[in-house]
């Protein structure tokens, strides 16, 4: 069954053939939708296939509804990506006044987050298409997750990261191996220059926003909220479900707006969940847009401490404007001080995120405040990173330990 029937630009809806574009539209620059012939698959599996206990626990239970063909790498970290648990939390729960409050947790992918999802498709893609060299720009996150899947299978990754990367996620590119080029620059200066080295050397890009296989493995963890709610909550009716996501460039609320927007295709699922977008304050340009109910992106000058959202230009930044729009959703903007709040927050919960992964949360708690959801709606926010990925960051969130003198009295001493 050939499932990948070509792109469609998601500006002029121009269609293309697989062979016939690589990453954009050559018309407009717009961002191409990967099509899929949802008769094909329809033919051959059923929503009853997705039950527990059938299939990997992983993203790649999900290979009839990818573009992709299966990447072998049995065993490696690379077949382990996706699948993360939802964490239900009363505590949460009774701090926000929400009945039913989940987090899915993305830091618990093999290298720590929800960007892994995205690179063990361009990598199955690869393969295909038999690319020598898979480059990225990234601020630490999008590079650790393709030099992780690139190194559990031996696949050659470069990496273009602003010099100004939180040190751990430079160690991960390092240790995976991957050839890392800091950059005096910031990470829209080192995305352009992804995109000239790959040109010039022929390389693969993985770059989100530019290749649209990224976004076909970010859809995937709504297929995992799809099945873990019909499961927990019993409840076949997604138009109750609100879904927070932090966003930088805009491609994961995009995936995850495109996930659902297939199982609706497929037939599985009749109304979408309502998708709620978070920005920093200080990296708003798609906030921007949607309250200005424009799909005009206008450059920032982006600053936050979240560098996982912290983004001038985002290149997904439509998509991710209709994700909120179309279903019902909203946008939220919070402050460097809400969203180190929200790692407290979290941390209380036995979730340890990064900044990025806390502002879904942060943005969640402002719209509890608002009125933008009630008590009694099922709520559901993606961290999207761990903690570790930035100590220095969740350092800032809670007060310093004390140092003591090795006696009890002066244990009694902290404790009275």
């Amino acid at each position: 069954m050939n499932k990948f029937r070509g792109y469609r630009c998601s500006i002029c809806n121009l269609e293309y053939s697989p062979g016939e574009v690589k990453y954009t539209c050559p018309r407009d620059g717009g961002n191409l939708d990967v099509v899929l012939d949802y008769e094909s698959i329809l033919q051959s599996i059923k929503s009853s296939n997705f039950q527990p206990g059938k299939g990997e626990n992983s993203l790649w239970r999900y290979l009839p509804l990818l573009p992709v063909g299966d990447p072998g790498g049995e065993g490696t970290p690379l077949r382990a990506a996706g699948w993360t648990p939802t964490f239900a939390s009363p505590r949460l729960c009774k701090e926000t006044g929400l009945s039913h409050l989940w987090i899915k947790d993305e830091s618990r992918n093999p290298t720590a987050s929800f960007k892994d999802r995205a690179s063990a498709i361009i990598i199955s893609r690869a393969r295909d298409i038999g690319a020598e060299v898979v480059v990225t720009a990234s601020t630490g996150n999008a590079g650790a997750a393709l030099a992780g899947m690139a190194a559990a299978v031996g696949q050659k990754a470069v990496i273009f990261a602003p010099r100004t990367a939180p040190p751990a996620k430079i160690a991960q590119l390092l240790i995976f191996g991957a050839r890392v080029l800091l950059v005096d620059g910031n990470y829209d200066q080192a995305f352009d220059l992804s995109i000239q080295a790959a040109e010039e050397f022929g390389w693969y890009c993985r770059n989100t926003g530019y290749n649209p296989f990224t976004i076909e493995g970010k859809k995937t963890a709504a297929f995992e909220i799809w099945e873990w709610y019909l499961i927990t909550a019993r409840d076949s009716d997604f138009s109750n479900l609100k879904v927070f996501v932090s966003v930088g460039d805009g491609n994961i609320i995009s995936g995850i707006h495109k996930g659902f927007k297939e199982l609706q295709s497929l037939g599985w699922i009749t109304n979408l969940p309502e998708i709620f977008g978070v920005q920093a304050e200080g990296s708003a340009a798609i906030a921007n847009a949607f309250f200005a109910n424009s799909e005009r992106i206008i450059p920032v000058s982006a600053n936050t401490l979240a560098d996982s959202i912290s983004v001038d230009l985002p290149r997904d930044g439509v998509r991710a404007v209709r994700a909120a729009h179309q279903s019902g959703g909203d946008f939220l903007l919070v402050s460097d001080h809400e969203i180190l709040e929200a790692i407290a927050s979290l941390g209380k919960a036995g979730i340890f995120a990064e900044p990025a992964g806390a502002a879904s949360y942060a943005g969640m708690v402002k719209a509890v405040r608002n009125g933008k959801i009630m008590p009694e709606d099922p709520v559901i926010v993606i961290n999207t990173g761990s903690g570790l990925k930035d100590v220095k960051a969740a350092m800032q969130a809670v007060e310093e330990a004390p140092i003591i003198e090795p006696t009890l009295e002066a244990v009694k001493k902290i404790i009275e």
